[in-house]
C-alpha cells in the first residue's frame, strides 16, 4: 500500500497491527516511513521500556535515533546514539574489537543524520568523535586505522563542500584517494564510496557535469545501485542542471528503491525528501 501511494490504507494496516502487537518494531518503522514519526516514537518507547536487557534497550535506542533522523532532528538523533554508545562502552572489556567499532559506527551514524539535516557543526563534531572511538580498537585490529581515516576525510570533504569551500574539499578528496591507494584490502570494500565523495563535492560546489558523471559511476558500482540516498543525489544534480524530466525520472527510481521497512540513514533522508518532491 505504501509503495502504491495509498497512505491512508497503509496507516490503517499499521494501526491494526498495533492493536495486536503494541510494541511492534516493524509497525513503528513503517510509521516513520509514512511520516507519522511522533506515533512511531511512542511505539519505540514502549518497546524500549519493555526491553529485557541492556543490549535490547540499546537496539531500541538506535531505532529511536533513526526515528528522529526521519524528522531531520539532529539533536535528538545524536542524543539517542550517545545512549547506544554508552552501552557499547560497557562491552569494551568483554568484546573490545567489536565494541570500539560499534562506538565509532554509532557516532558516524549520528553525524550522518546531522549533515543530512544541515547541522554541519554537530556533524563534524561527531564524525571526529567517531574516528577517535574507532581508532581505540586494540590489537589485533579487525578494522584498520585506514578505514577510519578514510571515513573522516570523506566526511570532511563533504562538509567543506557544503560550506562552499571548494579548495578545502579538494584537499580532503585527495587525502581520501591517497588512503585508498595505500591500503588495497580496505579499498576493496570502500572504493565504491569514492565516486560518491567526488560527486558530492562537485554537486555542492556547482560542478554539475562532474557530479552527474561521478554519481552515474557511483550507482554502477556493486552495492550502490539501490541506495535511495545516492539515487536522490543524482536526481538533485539533474534538478540543478535544469533537467526536470531526468530529475523526476531519477526521483521515481529512488522511490522504487525504498523499502517500507527501511530504517537507516539513506531512508531517513530519502523518504521525507521524496515526499516533498513527489507527494510520496
Amino acid at each position: 500500500m505504501l509503495r502504491e501511494g495509498k497512505t491512508a490504507d497503509a496507516l490503517a494496516a499499521v494501526e491494526k497491527e498495533l492493536e495486536n502487537n503494541p510494541n511492534s518494531g516493524q509497525a513503528a518503522t513503517m510509521l516513520d516511513n509514512l511520516g507519522a514519526t511522533a506515533d512511531a516514537r511512542k511505539v519505540f518507547q514502549r518497546a524500549l521500556d519493555a526491553a529485557a536487557d541492556a543490549g535490547a534497550k540499546a537496539n531500541w535506542q538506535r531505532q529511536m535515533a533513526m526515528s528522529y533522523a526521519f524528522d531531520g532532528d539532529c539533536r535528538n538523533t545524536v542524543k539517542y546514539e550517545q545512549m547506544v554508545i554508552a552501552y557499547w562502552q560497557t562491552q569494551e572489556q568483554a568484546q573490545p574489537q567489536n565494541a570500539f567499532y560499534q562506538e565509532g559506527e554509532m557516532a558516524n551514524e549520528g553525524a550522518r543524520g546531522c549533515i543530512d539535516s544541515g547541522d554541519l557543526e554537530t556533524a563534524e563534531q561527531w564524525y571526529r568523535k567517531g574516528t577517535e572511538m574507532g581508532l581505540k580498537e586494540p590489537e589485533p585490529k579487525t578494522h584498520p586505522a585506514s578505514l577510519w581515516n578514510f571515513r573522516l576525510e570523506h566526511a570532511l570533504g563533504r562538509l567543506a563542500a557544503r560550506r562552499g569551500n571548494k579548495a578545502e574539499a579538494a584537499k580532503h578528496v585527495a587525502a581520501a584517494r591517497k588512503i585508498l591507494d595505500g591500503d588495497a584490502s580496505m579499498a576493496a570494500q570502500q572504493e565504491r564510496f569514492y565516486s560518491y565523495l567526488v560527486g558530492y563535492v562537485a554537486l555542492y560546489t556547482g560542478d554539475f557535469q562532474t557530479a552527474e558523471a561521478e554519481f552515474t559511476k557511483m550507482l554502477a558500482a556493486p552495492g550502490n545501485s539501490n541506495d535511495p540516498f545516492m539515487i536522490c543525489l543524482l536526481g538533485m544534480t539533474y534538478e540543478r542542471m535544469g533537467d526536470k524530466s531526468k530529475a523526476d525520472e531519477t526521483y521515481k527510481r529512488a522511490a522504487a528503491a525504498l523499502s517500507p521497512n527501511s530504517h537507516n540513514p539513506p531512508a531517513a533522508f530519502a523518504r521525507p525528501f521524496l515526499r516533498k518532491k513527489m507527494s510520496l
